[in-house]
């Protein structure tokens, strides 16, 4: 795993920083805001749960082979406290090349403040209840 730069903002900052490394496919980038314990986990809408850097990194490489993904994460509720932070939100995605509406999705991202500064350790994302499971690996709306 490769050295993880200091990022000292809050956990906001690298929700803000999770977003912006999906809209630019950037995976280098998005594996750089999670916490090094190999314990992370990331759950993306009717998958499987990936657990550790390898299955999370596998994960959104083959989700950013169709690209990169533009959410908007709103509504968002959030608890904090010294060491840990939780945020709920509905995020809003949108495929800009494909003719496609856009998907609403639950999620649950979880922070921890490490001595590197705030990392995530989840990303838990899932289908509204009523609506139909999507496959994101073959679906033209990924997360």
């Amino acid at each position: 795993m490769p050295a993880k730069k200091q990022f000292n903002g809050s956990a906001e900052d690298v929700e803000a920083a999770l977003y912006d490394a999906l809209s630019r496919a950037d995976l280098d980038g998005l594996m750089a805001l999670w916490a090094e314990d190999e314990e992370i986990v990331c759950i993306h809408p009717g998958a499987t749960r990936q657990i550790g850097h390898a299955a999370i990194r596998a994960s959104w490489e083959a989700i950013f082979e169709r690209g990169s993904v533009h959410i908007q994460a709103t509504q968002i509720h959030a608890t904090h406290n010294l060491l840990s932070a939780v945020h709920s939100v509905i995020e809003q995605i949108h495929r800009p090349n494909e003719n496609m509406p856009d998907v609403h999705i639950l999620a649950t991202n979880v922070y921890v403040k490490t001595p590197q500064g705030w990392r995530i350790t989840m990303h838990h994302a899932s289908v509204a209840a009523g609506k139909a499971p999507i496959d994101l690996f073959k679906a033209s709306v990924l997360h």
